[in-house]
């Protein structure tokens, strides 16, 4: 299954609620599951992002469709980045001419 890496930061309205955050990651996480998808990683971290979250999802349209639904609820903003593991990456390099 495809994985997706999000680097997310919280909005205004979203660190003004960061109490409420774990129950928003949660209903997150319920959201991935009811598509498909599996939460496989999160991190909160210092630095330019507040967050880092990685998932499976079955395709690119389902992970965008989930990660726009959590952008739509207006705490975080994000940027998702499609990754490839070792495996894929080791066949694409094989394939550069």
């Amino acid at each position: 299954m495809p994985i997706y890496i999000s680097l997310a930061n919280w909005t205004d309205q979203g660190i003004r609620n960061v109490k409420d955050s774990p129950q928003r990651y949660e209903a997150f996480k319920k959201a991935v599951e009811a598509a498909g998808g599996k939460v496989i990683g999160f991190y909160l971290t210092l630095g330019r992002y507040d967050m880092v979250v990685i998932i499976e999802a079955p395709s690119d349209e389902v992970a965008a469709s989930v990660i726009l639904g959590v952008g739509s609820k207006g705490n975080v903003r994000t940027e998702t980045l499609k990754a490839f593991p070792e495996a894929e990456y080791r066949g694409i390099i094989a394939k550069v001419p």
